[in-house]
C-alpha cells in the first residue's frame, strides 16, 4: 500500500559555520530541493543550525574568565535560533509549501529560559509547516557543557507520518536506555538520530538501536572542514591553527528493522541522500520481539517521564 512507503532524504551538509542567516539559506535550499524530488521527510544533523561548537577543544575552552571563551559564546548566541521571534518561519513555510516534514538540529535561545542560555535542540515540523515539537537535549556530553544548558523532558514526543511513526534524540543521548525507551513507548517506530558529523557515532549504534527497537533508525550527521571555519569567526587564527583538516566527516545511514544496513555511512560527500523506506517491515520483524509490547513485563519494571517543559519562573493569573 502506498501509505506504508515513506521517501526519506538525509540532508548531510556542512553550516556556514555560526553564521545563522546564511545557515538559514542552506537549509532552506535543501528542503526545497528535497521536496522537488518528492522526499516527504529530511532530515539534518544536530546544531546544524548555526553549527557544533568545535571551538572549545581547540581554544582552551574550560579556562575560566577567558576573553576568547566569552567572545566566541557571544557570537554563538548571537546566532542561535529564538523560536518565539520567527526564526523558523522561512522553513516551515517551504515544508507546508512541498508537503514535506523536516527534523532539524539547532542551537536554541529560547525565552522562557530568559533569553540566555543555549540549549541543542531538534525541532519537528510537519509536513504542514508546524512545529510540533522542540526536544532541548538532557544531557549535553563533556565539552559541549561549557557551551550547551541541560534540556528537560518535555520533547520526548512521538509524530505521526503516514504509517510511521516517528521520535528523534540528540547524539549521545541515544545512548541513554531510558530515553530511547520513552519514546519506543510512544509506538515510535521510524527512530530520528542526530549528530554533529562522524561515523565514530553513527557506525555502531544505528544498527543496535535498530536491532533493540525494531524500527528503522535514520543517523544524519553534518560535514565540517577547515576550510569552513569563516574569516568572521572570533579569534579564527587560534581556531584554525589546532584545527585538524576535517571536524566533521558524515557518517550519515539507514539501519532496517533487523538491523541490517539500508544505507551503510557516507563519507565526505555533501548533498541529500534519498531512499525509500517500507513500514510492513517493521511489522515483520516486531512478529518475535517488541520492546514494549509482547516482549517486555510492565509489571515488574516501568518507566516514569516527566515531561512538563522547565522553567525558573511561574506566574500566578492575575
Amino acid at each position: 500500500m502506498k501509505n506504508q512507503l515513506l521517501k526519506v532524504a538525509l540532508a548531510q551538509i556542512s553550516p556556514v559555520w555560526l553564521d545563522k542567516s546564511e545557515t538559514l539559506k542552506k537549509i532552506e535550499n535543501s528542503i526545497s530541493e528535497a521536496g522537488s524530488q518528492n522526499a516527504e521527510l529530511i532530515v539534518f544533523g544536530e546544531a546544524l543550525l548555526p553549527g557544533y561548537p568545535f571551538w572549545i577543544e581547540l581554544t582552551n575552552g574550560a579556562k575560566f574568565n577567558s576573553t576568547v571563551q566569552k567572545e566566541l559564546h557571544a557570537h554563538y548566541a548571537q546566532n542561535a535560533v529564538v523560536i518565539e521571534n520567527g526564526d523558523l518561519d522561512g522553513i516551515c513555510k517551504i515544508a507546508k509549501e512541498k508537503q514535506i516534514a523536516v527534523y532539524l538540529g539547532i542551537i536554541e535561545r529560547p525565552t522562557d529560559r530568559g533569553g540566555h542560555s543555549l540549549y541543542a535542540s531538534l525541532v519537528y515540523i510537519n509536513e504542514n509547516g508546524e512545529i510540533k515539537s522542540v526536544h532541548r537535549k538532557l544531557q549535553p556530553t563533556y565539552e559541549e557543557r561549557l557551551s550547551w544548558s541541560p534540556g528537560d523532558g518535555h520533547g520526548l514526543k512521538v509524530h505521526s507520518l503516514k504509517a510511521f511513526t516517528v521520535g528523534g534524540l540528540n547524539c549521545w543521548e541515544n545512548w541513554m536506555p531510558l530515553p530511547r525507551t520513552a519514546l519506543y513507548g510512544q509506538g515510535e517506530n521510524l527512530h530520528i538520530a542526530v549528530w554533529p558529523g562522524s561515523d565514530y557515532n553513527t557506525k555502531d549504534i544505528t544498527r543496535f538501536i535498530a536491532r533493540e527497537s525494531r524500527s528503522y533508525v535514520i543517523s544524519v550527521s553534518s560535514l565540517m572542514r577547515k576550510e569552513d571555519i569563516p574569516v568572521t569567526t572570533p579569534h579564527q587564527d587560534e581556531i584554525l591553527k589546532n584545527a585538524p583538516d576535517v571536524l566533521g566527516n558524515g557518517g550519515s545511514c539507514i539501519a532496517g528493522p533487523d538491523g541490517e544496513w539500508v544505507l551503510e555511512p557516507v563519507l565526505h560527500k555533501e548533498g541529500l541522500l534519498i531512499e525509500t523506506i517500507d513500514f510492513n517491515r517493521v511489522l515483520q520483524e516486531r512478529q518475535n520481539f517488541d520492546p514494549v509490547g509482547h516482549y517486555s513485563r510492565p509489571d515488574i519494571t516501568q518507566l516514569t517521564v516527566n515531561r512538563e517543559r522547565q522553567s525558573t519562573v511561574f506566574f500566578d493569573k492575575e
